[in-house]
């Protein structure tokens, strides 16, 4: 007895010099997506996305400008429906609904984020994935529903084919200006594949306690080696807002595959993207010691042209911190 309790007692005493020190090379958690967190009783287009995530800080080089280098890596699943997950209105499916493909695109993904003393940082990532029935879509969505006793999802037989992805990414974010509650960063990205291809820059305005971007959640930066630098605050807690300006090259969710075009036989029912796509989110940043929340809402208008309306919905981060 005595013995367990003194490796009990070893066991608090590592969590509390844990807890109070200031930097964890190590988080994991996830984020998931739904329409439904906004309350306004739609289930259409970007209806869900879930996301799994591990990320481990490097030791920079010291004769090197960076700060900090995380490597994270990641699972997803993302689902997409027409302005309803049921187009069965009539007693029968109605393709006639659909103005957006049923889609789902399931990948897993590696990314390096490298973060620099001058508040600038980019991010290089590669994802493997598939598209199509594969991806699992129609399975995921009716066991929720099921699950949780709503509609009965159906038309999922039009989603797009399968078709293996394999697609590269790059964000760029750099400080511009900053005062002691407020800043303003450029973000950009570019993506580059068989699946999804495209651009995007905006402004990124946080308003709050927020820290440096190299060790902040803003840039998913939050697995620190060391800290050098000391924070600007102990803890975040911040609002922020970001618009973007999306350009659209290509878009798997909504042409299907790039390459290999659907046979005759085929019933899945492709689209024409919107080649400009306006998104503003709108959320709030938490990080402490162990850990860190981000809780945002998303306006994004359409993503296929003959869309009725535009799409929006509410994303949840959480990630727990450790050594």
């Amino acid at each position: 007895m005595a013995k367990r309790i003194y490796f009990f007692l070893l066991f608090l005493a590592y969590s509390f010099n844990s807890f109070a020190q200031g930097t964890h090379r190590n988080e994991i958690g996830f984020e998931t997506d739904d329409d439904s967190y906004l309350a306004q009783g739609f289930d259409r287009y970007y209806t869900a996305g879930t996301f799994l995530f591990f990320r481990h800080a490097l030791k920079p080089d010291s004769a090197s400008q960076l700060q900090n280098k995380v490597l994270g890596f990641e699972i997803g699943q993302k689902l997409y429906t027409p302005q309803s997950g049921s187009i069965n209105l009539t007693g029968v499916d109605d393709p006639r609904y659909i103005d957006r493909p049923f889609a789902a695109y399931l990948y897993a993904g590696v990314n390096l984020n490298l973060l620099f003393k001058d508040e600038s940082n980019l991010k290089l990532g590669a994802q493997l994935g598939v598209v199509g029935p594969a991806a699992l879509g129609q399975q995921i969505q009716s066991f929720i529903h099921n699950t949780f006793g709503l509609y009965h999802p159906s038309g999922w037989e039009y989603q797009i084919d399968n078709d293996a992805e394999i697609n590269l990414s790059a964000n760029y974010n750099r400080l511009l200006i900053r005062d002691s509650w407020i800043d303003l960063s450029f973000t950009s990205y570019a993506n580059l594949g068989n699946g999804f291809t495209g651009a995007g820059v905006g402004p990124l305005v946080r308003l709050g306690n927020f820290n440096q971007l190299f060790n902040s959640e803003s840039t998913q930066s939050t697995a620190i080696y060391s800290s050098t630098l000391k924070p600007l605050h102990e803890h975040e807690l911040f609002f922020y807002y970001q618009p973007l300006f999306n350009w659209v090259g290509y878009d798997a969710t909504v042409q299907g595959s790039l390459f290999n075009k659907a046979s005759s036989t085929s019933i899945a029912i492709t689209g024409t993207p919107d080649r400009i796509v306006l998104s503003n989110q709108l959320g709030i940043g938490y990080a402490g010691k162990r850990f860190v929340v981000d809780a945002a809402f998303v306006i994004h208008s359409r993503d296929v042209k003959n869309m009725l309306t535009n799409d929006d919905w509410g994303d949840l981060t959480v990630l727990y911190r450790f050594r």
